[in-house]
């Protein structure tokens, strides 16, 4: 388990963490979610005693990681896949990690086989692709078969087949009964991979519940519609105030009326229905509406 109370960093006059406090519980994958310059990667650090809280405090399995001599036997961790020295082949840098925290050396093969990086082991990490390098520190986190993980990221560089192969490994190690935190940016697969949330906006907490609750929260659940006359019942809707957005030839999410209303509109206009449900707000609808306010880096904003 993974407890953060009152966690404060500050760099002279700027704040990047403010009194953060939130708890990641075992058995299911917690998702890490903010805006850029949130303070999720700062936060991260200093849960694993790489930066000094300027107040507060950080604990893994109820003691501050620095506390433990071979931290990868409790704690795996990605946060940069590209630290790593590019004149060492894989293997050779997880059997260092592997020396210094007590592992046995049977376990970088198992790993190595794991990640899909069993044939290229012995090619320097300099000529690995990043998708490559995003295995290889996968690899180096699951080492030394730790009950706590922590990933910064972890998607970056990743093809399709790596994404899915990714959201499977943090289903399984949850259901191991692992402690799983993600940071990522990528918001759909967070929305079917993680079950719980932290977000945070400029080092603040906004939210610490399921996923489900969070994009509850939207002011927009949505309507789903599926009708063989998408145009004119978009016309129709779009009159009364609505807003429609296409999501395929015939399928409509609708926004700003009800599901009985549009179900009204579409019979006095004798349009005919295949498909008429509430619908939640996406995990991206949601947090882009949650944290709006929180973003410090615009497109196109002149400062």
């Amino acid at each position: 388990m993974i407890e953060v109370n009152e966690l404060t960093k500050r760099y002279g006059d700027t704040t990047a963490v403010n009194a953060l406090s939130f708890t990641v519980r075992p058995g299911r994958v917690t998702g890490f979610l903010g805006p850029n310059g949130a303070g999720k990667t700062t936060t991260l650090r200093m849960l694993l005693g790489l930066v000094e809280p300027t107040r507060g405090s950080a604990t893994i399995e109820g003691r501050p990681f620095c506390d433990r001599p071979r931290g990868l036997r409790h704690v795996g961790a990605l946060l940069d896949a590209g630290d790593v020295h590019g004149g060492r082949s894989a293997r050779a840098h997880l059997a260092a990690l592997a020396r210094g925290n007590g592992i046995a050396p049977r376990r970088v093969d198992e790993v190595l086989g794991e990640v899909g990086l069993a044939e290229v082991a012995r090619r320097r990490v300099s000529g690995y692709s990043l998708g490559m390098r995003q295995r290889l520190g996968i690899a180096a986190a699951l080492l030394g078969d730790p009950p706590v993980l922590l990933f910064d990221e972890p998607l970056n560089g990743l093809d399709p087949e790596g994404v899915l192969w990714v959201r499977g490994l943090f289903r399984r190690l949850a259901g191991e009964g692992r402690t799983v935190f993600v940071s990522s940016h990528q918001m759909s697969e967070m929305e079917h991979t993680a079950e719980q949330l932290v977000v945070v906006g400029r080092g603040e907490l906004i939210a610490a519940e399921s996923v489900t609750e969070f994009a509850a929260r939207s002011d927009r659940p949505g309507v789903i519609v599926r009708t063989p006359r998408a145009a004119e019942l978009t016309a129709v809707l779009t009159a009364e105030g609505a807003t429609v957005r296409p999501d395929g030839d015939d399928l409509l999410t609708v926004t700003g009326l009800p599901a009985p209303r549009v179900g009204e509109l579409a019979c006095a206009h004798r349009l005919p229905l295949h498909e008429l449900a509430p619908g939640g707000a996406s995990l991206e609808e949601a947090f882009m509406e949650l944290t709006t306010d929180r973003v410090d880096y615009r497109a196109g904003e002149k400062r």
